[in-house]
């Protein structure tokens, strides 16, 4: 049974930063590539990044270079630390993971498995 729980969301001023947690179950090894997505309010689901087991990383063009992807195996805990936060960034932020030969594409988490959501909410 795969288990997704996040946490570390919060309301934050701009320019400032979060880090997200999300701890998972063991079942999410090796096989899997593991990333964040979010749906700001009015608005269709993003892909924002992920990562592969080989420790390669995508990240969406919006967050590039101000986001960063990290996985802690010993701890089962997928991380996304979030610097430079702007009011765009303003959405409830979901961790997923997907079998690594399915997880491509824009919408690469649809057909796998995410948690429940952290809010993110950035003030101008």
């Amino acid at each position: 049974q795969v288990q997704l729980v996040e946490s570390g969301g919060g309301s934050v001023q701009a320019g400032g930063s979060l880090r997200l947690s999300c701890s998972y179950s063991e079942y999410t090894g090796s096989s899997y590539c593991m990333g964040w997505f979010r749906q700001a309010p009015g608005k269709t689901c993003e892909g924002v990044t992920r990562m592969y087991s080989d420790g390669s990383t995508t990240y969406s063009d919006s967050v590039k270079g101000r986001f960063t992807i990290s996985k802690d195996n010993a701890k089962n805990t997928l991380y996304l630390q979030m610097n430079r936060l702007k009011p765009d960034d303003t959405a409830m932020y979901y961790c997923a993971t997907r079998l690594s030969f399915l997880c491509t594409g824009a919408y690469w988490w649809v057909g796998g498995h995410s948690g429940q959501g952290t809010q993110v909410t950035v003030s101008s």
